[in-house]
């Protein structure tokens, strides 16, 4: 009689626990995905005032079309590859196609930030500070939103490629890790900026 009640509460702590590792492996993914959801308000935000800032531009910046015209290109293709990257974020090649365009996208934004230094009236002009200023607010909010979202992968992949979890992770429908959101020049970012004299 008490082998059958050892029995019983044995499979009965079994389950909880095995209950405990579902939920965790589906609370880290709701983060995960929550964290990319953030990021891609961000982005669309990001997206919906570059034309603003290239049509507040256009007017003296006549000669510049080429500038213009990249930054359009890359704000395209960035706000075309967001979407898949959206629909599946354990997708390793839409995220790393996300990555790619939001470097491009950021190089095109340099080398238009370059060309306004250029044009002091531009610079003062104050529907350009404005949308500026809107563009510097979401860059950060991107940056902060992209850390959220990648800590959030990392507690979410950590959690299931430890022990025990990892062994029932497949057969609870979480068989691939999430991936990171990692712009395409990160090797650029982590060099250290180089001081001459």
């Amino acid at each position: 009689m008490t082998t059958g009640w050892i029995i019983i509460i044995a499979v009965v702590v079994l389950l909880v626990y095995l209950i405990g590792i579902y939920n965790k492996l589906v609370r880290f993914k709701n983060q995960f995905e929550n964290a990319f959801a953030q990021i891609e308000v961000q982005l669309k935000r990001r997206y919906d005032l570059i034309p603003n800032l290239v049509e507040t531009a256009k007017a003296y910046l006549t000669h510049e079309r080429e500038t213009l015209e990249a930054v359009i290109s890359a704000r395209n293709q960035a706000a075309a590859a967001l979407p898949s990257a959206a629909k599946d974020p354990t997708n390793a090649s839409a995220m790393q196609q996300l990555g790619g365009a939001e470097s491009a996208l950021g190089s095109a934004l340099g080398r238009l930030n370059v060309v306004m230094e250029a044009y002091p009236d531009l610079k003062a002009n104050q529907n350009m500070m404005q949308v500026s200023e809107e563009l510097t607010s979401t860059e950060n909010r991107v940056a902060f939103s992209r850390q959220a979202f990648n800590d959030a992968v990392m507690t979410y992949n950590t959690y299931r490629q430890s022990f025990p979890p990892v062994v029932f992770a497949s057969f609870f429908g979480h068989s691939k890790d999430a991936n990171l959101l990692e712009f395409a020049d990160s090797a650029e970012i982590q060099a250290a900026p180089k001081v001459n004299f």
